[in-house]
């Protein structure tokens, strides 16, 4: 894909420069970090390396809150030239733990056998952050997953959503919202199988006038209470991917709550940003404009970015607009 007239290799290069420059504003920079995801994913050879190596490059940023999502990209490229850079991520204990714990999902995701070590290390590190350990136990579940024989033999339906997940939806014939409500809910049970269920769930509640919907966004709110903040920042993930409205009022309440751990209300606002264009949604979001917690503040400033984006006519929420057709 090239812009017309631009070579992708100054594309690249435009957006590399915008993305981590620390004077362009944040909500920019995330335009320029999706449409480098995609460059990544859809380019091939030097060009979809180059388009990785732009993504890394913005890991010296200062911002906990671009640094995961740069993590979360690169698990999204499907190209094993990210792991070293996830790796090294995720080794860095002096980074902050919500972009380690998506260095491990990422790794998870992109599914290769040699991220296995690094995660087991990790997952029984002594001390080590619980968010961590636990999405480490879940990506080392999904390599399993990705490289046995029963994913061949599982029927998956054909999910409405291009993204690649921590763990995939449950196959058909465990399919009724209350089944996978009590997987969801059920603590007893691996994670990787709950967000199996959740999963699962997302794809029950789209699109959204399925009979399914509304039943299946309610089951996975209840999961907002669960124990595990990974667990509950990954409902308010799925939210985000949804915007179903029948999710703003478990939305408002996870980013209202100032006892929730930031990681979890961080994606309770961008889930609330993709719903931008209903009412009260960014009111709701402007009166965390100030919020104490510097990844709320910026989350913040993206989803009221997005929300503008979903009251306009763009089709895409990047700066290469042609890339929508080919996601």
């Amino acid at each position: 894909m090239e812009t017309p007239g631009i070579p992708v290799a100054s594309t690249i290069a435009n957006l590399r420069q915008s993305l981590c420059s620390e004077e362009t504003p944040l909500a920019v920079r995330f335009r320029a970090l999706f449409s480098l995801k995609h460059l990544a994913r859809h380019s091939i050879g030097s060009e979809s390396l180059a388009a990785i190596e732009a993504i890394a490059a913005a890991f010296t940023s200062p911002s906990a809150l671009l640094k995961h999502e740069l993590a979360y990209c690169l698990g999204q490229t499907a190209n094993n030239a990210a792991i070293p850079h996830l790796t090294q991520v995720l080794e860095d204990l002096d980074e902050d733990p919500m972009c380690r714990h998506e260095a491990a999902e990422a790794l998870g995701a992109l599914g290769d056998a040699q991220s296995t070590e690094v995660l087991q290390r990790f997952r029984d590190r002594d001390g080590e952050e619980v968010v961590v350990k636990e999405t480490c136990e879940i990506a080392l579940d999904r390599i399993q997953w990705e490289n046995s024989e029963q994913r061949k033999q599982e029927k998956l339906q054909q999910s409405d959503f291009a993204s690649v997940d921590p763990a995939p939806p449950m196959p058909e014939g465990q399919r009724t919202v209350e089944e996978l409500e009590q997987t969801l809910l059920d603590t007893t049970v691996p994670l990787f199988l709950r967000y199996r269920a959740m999963f699962a769930l997302r794809d029950m509640a789209s699109p959204p006038d399925l009979p399914t919907a509304v039943p299946a966004v309610l089951a996975l709110a209840r999961g907002l209470n669960d124990s595990s903040a990974l667990f509950r920042h990954e409902i308010a993930f799925v939210f985000g991917q949804l915007s179903h409205p029948a999710s703003i009022p478990a939305l408002t309440s996870a980013l209202s709550d100032l006892n929730e751990v930031s990681m979890v209300r961080h994606e309770a606002a961008e889930a609330l940003g993709s719903l931008g264009d209903e009412e009260g949604v960014e009111d709701t979001l402007k009166r965390f404009l100030h919020d104490k917690e510097k990844v709320v503040r910026e989350s913040v400033i993206v989803a009221l970015d997005m929300a503008e984006y979903e009251k306009s006519e763009q089709t895409e929420y990047a700066l290469i607009p042609e890339a929508a057709g080919t996601a």
